[in-house]
């Protein structure tokens, strides 16, 4: 989840804008939430002009045309009638998107110096029409990933300030009451603190000193180049793209076209391209050479709202929220009438509250659908939230947010062998079971931020050394190692048992989730190499030893139900869980570069033949295949 339990922060809908992974409708002050009549809105888009430096290039440029134009949901205006472009622009590494998987990942790749490459800088272009619009999300955290954060882009020279975190919360509480004996009022309190990402503060830490207004130290640090426009393609196959022309790739690179508001079309030549427009990407295609489950889908209404104290007797608590607290869950359904249609649906479609106290009466609140396949309506998260905070006796006065989250969370890996790298959402790195994603993505940065520069570095300015299906597949396989796969394996079918959970299940699954010592369940939120407590869940034995300890912890039916659960996502869904469990499977297969043959065939006979061939009496035309130079090709 995002900013909702399992997932810090507010949260964002609809992969529909192409610098971020989900959509979240902007900030705007509304009426008293009692004359209210709250509504969703569409997000304004500031205009902009594409600003490209022309640089010399140092490896060929392709002139592309196109022949039409036509609109596209994660792209530029697509030129399809004759678009010549008006300006060229070469790079080592370019960046499409401008999230913060996007500006993450484009500022560990532009890093003047790490302690790991003497120092060396690349060329990095970040690609935007969108770029000047601000974060909407209220990015949560657990403090402990956050400083995890902190110490990895230390290490490459590009620290985040202190003023990134604008909240912190002590102690984070959760309700679970209502079943299995668990009283309706009680409260678990869980001894791990939680803070409030500063998102307009990170959005600037994470961007070049030109392109942002900055308020702190250690802001505008970011050495990467800014165009805003964005890409004109659609992958039709792997590797290849609609319309003709929009993005082509070659042994030295890919020659792409990029359109910014306006309709200027500039060429661009990189080395390699890092796509970060979301899980709906349109130029990364997903794996579907294995079988597959669809995803499932975080669906969340909430508000940053200020709330009435005029005549609450003890203003440390908005309703039952305290606000020494962070509350990631509140699965309770006591504010539906006995036997009434709302409860049945909450019951069998479950929502809960996420509330964020900000300071004095201002408190994000947010109700959160957490995985589910067809998604809960928007609508029916709005009007449960509008029930709790009447049942709740919270009087909200004035509404300064209202968002829309929209988390596709699991499905399918890239599939291999694919020239543009996904990262963020559109390399599914979301959480499959939780949609965490904020910290996962910034610590995948490092990873894959390391091995892309190996490879600009071991060309130097040789291009004929430089191999861009190598580098593409290192990237991939630095975020999504086989052991990486595996441990993600093992957290899919934790969303599919939690999609199939009333609202009984799931407050019994959690309470004996947090049961658990905190470095196991704080792994499994957490669930990525170098983020805290990842290795109680990164081998097949911590998986196994995390899982047996779980189901402990659980109600007797809700653990039959787990059980029963395993036994038929194994037979219906095959190796992937199993192997997650044991040494016997070994590992999923993984994107590690496999180099292409250099010769084909039996050169040996072949080369018998031609040299049989030449000597022969009678024959004296040597096959193609056999001539010298078909033998090493």
């Amino acid at each position: 989840m995002k900013t909702t339990a399992l997932y810090p922060a507010v949260v964002i809908v609809a992969a529909s804008i192409a610098s971020t992974d989900a959509f979240v409708a902007p900030a705007r002050r509304i009426a008293p939430i009692s004359t209210l009549q709250l509504q969703s809105t569409s997000s304004l888009t500031p205009s902009a002009s594409t600003s490209l430096s022309r640089r010399q290039a140092s490896f060929p440029l392709r002139t592309i045309t196109t022949s039409r134009r036509q609109r596209t949901s994660l792209s530029a205006t697509t030129a399809t009638e004759a678009a010549t472009p008006t300006s060229q622009d070469e790079c080592d590494v370019l960046v499409l998107g401008s999230g913060p998987a996007a500006r993450a990942i484009a500022t560990l790749l532009a890093s003047p110096t790490t302690t790991s490459d003497n120092g060396e800088s690349f060329d990095i272009l970040l690609a935007d029409a969108n770029y000047d619009r601000s974060w909407i999300p209220n990015y949560g955290v657990w403090q402990d990933e956050w400083q995890s954060i902190e110490k990895l882009y230390s290490s490459f020279q590009q620290p985040l300030g202190t003023e990134c975190v604008d909240r912190l919360w002590k102690v984070t509480d959760c309700f679970f009451g209502g079943s299995f004996d668990i009283p309706v009022e009680n409260r678990m309190r869980l001894e791990r603190p939680y803070c409030r990402v500063d998102r307009d503060a990170l959005r600037r830490t994470l961007s070049p000193k030109d392109e942002v207004d900055t308020e702190n130290e250690g802001e505008g640090k970011a050495n990467y180049r800014v165009t805003r426009a964005n890409h004109m393609s659609r992958a039709t196959s792997l590797n290849i793209y609609s319309p003709s022309g929009s993005m082509v790739h070659d042994e030295s690179g890919s020659t792409v076209l990029l359109q910014s508001k306006d309709g200027n079309v500039s060429q661009v030549r990189a080395k390699l391209i890092v796509d970060c427009t979301g899980h709906e990407s349109r130029i990364v295609l997903k794996e579907d050479r294995m079988k597959s489950l669809p995803p499932g889908f975080q669906i969340a209404y909430g508000v940053l709202a200020t709330v009435d104290e005029s005549n609450v007797p003890d203003t440390d608590f908005a309703g039952p929220y305290s606000k020494e607290a962070m509350t990631l869950f509140d699965y309770r359904t006591d504010h539906f009438p006995e036997n009434s249609n709302e409860l049945s649906k909450a019951e069998n479609a479950p929502t809960f509250m996420y509330a964020m106290p900000l300071d004095s009466n201002r408190i994000f609140f947010e109700e959160t659908s957490l995985v589910a396949r067809p998604a809960v309506s928007f609508q029916e998260c709005k009007e449960r939230f509008l029930t709790r905070m009447e049942h709740l006796g919270i009087s909200i006065t004035d509404i300064e947010e209202e968002e829309f989250c929209y988390i596709p969370m699991g499905g399918a890996l890239p599939a291999k062998d694919q020239r543009v790298v996904g990262f963020g959402g559109a390399a599914a790195m979301v959480h499959p079971s939780t949609g965490y994603h904020l910290c996962r993505a910034m610590m995948g940065a490092g990873s894959m931020a390391k091995v892309i520069r190996e490879e600009l570095k071991s060309t130097g300015s040789s291009s004929t050394s430089w191999n861009p299906d190598r580098a593409a597949a290192r990237a991939y396989d630095a975020i999504w190692s086989p052991s990486n796969i595996a441990q993600r394996n093992f957290a899919v079918f934790g969303g599919e048992f939690l999609m199939k959970q009333k609202v009984e299940g799931l407050r019994g699954f959690f309470d004996g989730f947090f049961k658990l010592p905190l470095e196991q369940w704080g792994g499994f939120l957490a669930g990525w190499p170098g983020l805290p407590n990842n290795e109680t869940h990164e081998t097949w034995w911590a998986r196994l030893v995390f899982g047996l300890s779980f189901v402990s912890k659980l109600p007797v039916p809700v653990a039959l139900d787990m059980l029963g659960s395993i036994a038929a996502y194994s037979i219906t869904e095959g190796v992937p869980l199993p192997q997650s469990v044991s040494p016997l499977l070994g590992l999923p297969d993984g994107y590690g570069y496999k180099e292409k043959a250099a010769a084909v065939g039996d050169v040996a006979a072949k080369a018998e033949a031609r040299k049989m061939i030449e000597e022969s009496k009678v024959e004296d035309l040597v096959p193609v295949d056999f001539v010298e130079k078909a033998l090493v090709e």
